[in-house]
């Protein structure tokens, strides 16, 4: 393990208590960002209303750290409580009967906002081909808009950005939106490069940055998508002569953002850089590749996951309710989902960890 991440193991208490596989429910708090936290609400209990106002300056500088470590305009940057409220604020900004094209049982997050509005819905299913299933319905159903979870939450199952790049210069027009909350700070990422046209995050999994707090990033064409309707005052920054020169990215921001929250934010992306995002993504990749080996010699991947080359860190296995019990038994953290156990791996663990996870797995089959 590469010696940066190794003393950064040491800022997580919960990793003392067992195996931590569960990235993919909650990332961990740890102990600077604990500290900054304690920090800001001691300033906030002495200080009162006058340190908040203060404060606001922090979500400025949270939208220039989230451009510069994802590669997007800051300009082009919304912070929101979470993805689901960013999304529906969008999708009310979006013309009706778009065909819009969807990865069948994909999170509900994504899908059920848009199911529930007046859109023509196509749906493709997981698949070892998606990708040729997912141009082949562009082609066939004059899709408009194509809206995806680069990683599915439940199974692991990734799509590449590389794809979405090579499908955007195919399809040029099309409006690609994509869920990165399971994605973002699993694995380096450039958004300008990237192809999408909206990516939207929580940041409370990969980015460990703790509840209540979000964004968006949108490339310069996306905007003429939209003709957004949320509003409120915080989209003037308080000032209602500017009613009528409301920037894009603030109507997602109609109300209060909480210094706290995205001040987190703001220090996790911070802390994370200075860990090396390519550094995390390399350990990353090595965990996603033993993991994928170590399940399937012990036979607990579907078809799915084992005939894909290229997958997160995130996988979910062949255990019984009675299986999950005894893994949890052993102190190891992960969740049920679906028909199986989801296990999900981020920089804090290690490639002994995988190791003590397979000796337990033996155990109870």
């Amino acid at each position: 393990m590469n010696t940066t991440l190794e003393a950064a193991r040491k800022q997580f208490p919960v990793l003392n208590k067992g195996i931590y596989a569960n990235t993919a429910t909650s990332g961990l708090l740890y102990e600077d960002l604990l500290e900054w936290r304690q920090h800001h609400d001691l300033d906030y209990l002495i200080g009162g209303a006058e340190m908040k106002m203060k404060s606001m300056g922090l979500l400025g500088e949270t939208k220039k750290v989230l451009g510069d470590f994802f590669s997007c305009d800051a300009s082009l940057v919304a912070l929101t409580p979470n993805f689901s409220i960013g999304w529906n604020f969008l999708l009310e900004g979006l013309q009706p009967n778009k065909n819009v094209l969807l990865l069948n049982q994909d999170y509900p997050s994504v899908d059920w906002p848009v199911i529930n509005r007046d859109f023509k819905t196509f749906l493709v299913d997981y698949s070892v081909d998606v990708e040729e299933r997912i141009i082949e319905s562009i082609r066939n159903n004059s899709i408009e808009i194509f809206v995806l979870s680069l990683v599915h939450w439940q199974s692991g199952f990734y799509i590449s950005p590389k794809f979405l790049k090579r499908l955007k210069t195919e399809y040029p027009n099309l409006l690609i939106v994509a869920d990165g909350t399971q994605f973002c700070g699993m694995y380096e990422f450039d958004f300008s490069a990237s192809g999408i046209d909206v990516l939207g995050v929580s940041g409370y999994k990969w980015l460990i940055a703790g509840f209540g707090n979000g964004f968006f990033l949108f490339s310069e064409n996306a905007k003429a998508f939209f003709n957004l309707k949320s509003i409120g005052c915080a989209s003037v920054n308080g000032d209602p002569s500017k009613k009528d020169a409301i920037r894009f990215t603030k109507y997602l921001e109609p109300g209060h953002l909480d210094s706290f929250n995205f001040g987190s934010l703001k220090f996790s992306i911070q802390w994370l850089s200075k860990l090396n995002i390519s550094v995390i993504d390399t350990h990353n990749h090595e965990l996603s590749k033993k993991a994928k080996t170590i399940f399937s010699e012990l036979n607990l991947l579907n078809s799915l996951t084992e005939g894909r080359e290229c997958h997160s860190t995130i996988f979910n296995v062949k255990l019984s309710v009675e299986q999950f019990e005894k893994v949890k038994a052993k102190n190891i953290f992960c969740a049920q989902r679906g028909e199986g156990v989801r296990f999900s791996f981020h920089f804090y663990n290690t490639l002994e960890d995988l190791d003590r996870l397979k000796k337990h797995l033996i155990n109870i089959l």
